[in-house]
């Protein structure tokens, strides 16, 4: 079935390079706002090569899309949002076409820039939720689901396990001391107050390496469950600490950015068994592995020391350029052109729909949702799985289906703090017919 699947993807892509493209294009010009320095970049590489190597094999590959080459322009942040910013002023003036600046903290802070500057942003499952309304927020992506829909999904799993019911419960939050880390909070209240359980807030300072007090405090307070929205050495810290208590690890579950190999490995036997949300396939047992082995890893072009594909968070990487270079195939469409603008890269984010047969042809079969945007809802489908580390194996699996958000408390919470933003900030919303 493999072979089938990557033959079917190598002729899909063969298909796309004989394609006749457009008229040769200036380089499409895409900054990377990475960190592979500071406290964060063992979390940061792998997504920076992940995102570079996607890049290259469309390069390399079927040179370019659509006639134009990509031009990655990384710019080291070290996870700072003033060094985010000031990236952000140095690469603009290059014909930046979208910034994915892999920070909340630099999200808040480059919406108004971009936004005014008419360039999008797509903080793919992160910054701030509200941008999931697209008709305040013009600009910016945050699909395929938010910190909200990821709260919902987490507190949907945990209620499954205990037979439907959490009253009486007690769930406890670990996160980082941030507007990161405290963005699940508005989220986690309401679910709260919808299903009777009893919520635990505990914050740990940047970076995250002192949690004794933290994790003394859960084995005193004794909660049900402990979910954990972390990021860098604050993830394997909170692992090994959880371990030390003896709290069960399958009933500790972390956001999407509390669940790569990096946060686990160092624990380990005592991580088995931790479990985190998903919204993206894990390993490397995909087509398009195939296809970075002949185009890039083979020829010397891959990014990093070469470690990291198949890892999670190298493949979110990957899933992100994947998204906006699909976003800048349908801006051409809809435009004729391959040279393209920012604005005409915003119109194909919002019309971007990326379904199962082009995941495929992408070789990319059952990688991630189908994702599908709109005027109205920049945020997708919110769907996430819960993976589960096993330790040894040492590798991550899938353990449930894609879960729904409850749209029934996140989709007010969205247009409440989104319309809050709009009257503070004076922006008439949009209409949006869909």
């Amino acid at each position: 079935m493999r072979q089938a699947m990557m033959a079917a993807a190598t002729a899909a892509a063969l298909s796309i390079a004989a394609a006749p493209p457009l008229a040769e294009a200036a380089e499409l010009v895409v900054p990377a706002l990475s960190y592979r320095t500071g406290p964060y970049a063992p979390n940061g590489i792998p997504f920076a090569d992940g995102y570079a190597d996607y890049f290259t094999l469309l390069n390399e590959r079927d040179g370019g899309i659509e006639g134009a080459k990509v031009k990655l322009v990384e710019c080291e942040t070290g996870y700072n949002t003033q060094r985010g910013v000031e990236c952000y002023e140095a690469t603009k003036g290059q014909g930046a076409l979208v910034y994915q600046p892999l920070s909340t903290g630099i999200t808040y802070q480059l919406i108004p820039k971009a936004t005014e500057d008419e360039i999008p942003i797509h903080s793919m499952g992160y910054g701030r939720t509200s941008a999931a309304n697209g008709k305040v927020f013009p600009g910016v992506f945050n699909f395929p689901g938010t910190y909200w829909d990821a709260a919902s999904i987490i507190v949907k799993h945990i209620a499954e396990q205990e037979g439907g019911d959490l009253k009486g419960k007690k769930i406890a939050l670990v996160y980082h001391n941030s507007a990161y880390g405290k963005e699940p909070i508005r989220t986690l209240e309401e679910l709260s107050k919808k299903h009777g359980f009893e919520l635990m807030l505990l914050p740990v300072d940047h970076p995250g390496q002192e949690q004794k007090a933290t994790w003394l405090q859960v084995r005193r307070e004794r909660p049900d469950y402990v979910t954990m929205w972390g990021w860098g050495v604050m993830n394997q810290v909170a692992i090994k600490e959880a371990a030390s208590v003896r709290f069960p690890m399958d009933k500790f579950i972390g956001v999407w950015w509390s669940a790569s190999e990096n946060d686990v490995i160092p624990a380990g036997e005592e991580a088995d068994g931790y479990k985190a949300v998903a919204f993206h396939g894990v390993g490397d047992d995909y087509p398009i592995y195939g296809d970075l082995k002949a185009h890039v890893y083979d020829k010397g072009q891959a990014a990093g020391d070469g470690s990291n594909p198949g890892t999670v968070l190298y493949n979110r990487g990957m899933v992100a350029a994947m998204w906006a270079a699909e976003a800048m195939r349908k801006a051409m469409e809809i435009h004729g052109t391959n040279e393209l603008t920012p604005a005409m890269v915003r119109d194909g984010y919002e019309a971007l729909d990326v379904d199962e047969a082009r995941l495929e042809a992408l070789g990319l079969p059952g990688f991630t949702v189908p994702v599908k945007v709109s005027c109205a809802n920049h945020g997708g489908p919110g769907l996430g799985a819960i993976q589960q580390w096993d330790a040894k194996a040492k590798e991550w699996k899938l353990i449930t289906d894609y879960i729904p958000a409850d749209r029934e408390v996140v989709d007010p919470l969205i247009q409440e703090d989104s319309m809050a933003y709009a009257k503070e900030a004076g922006i008439t919303p949009r209409a949006c017919n869909m």
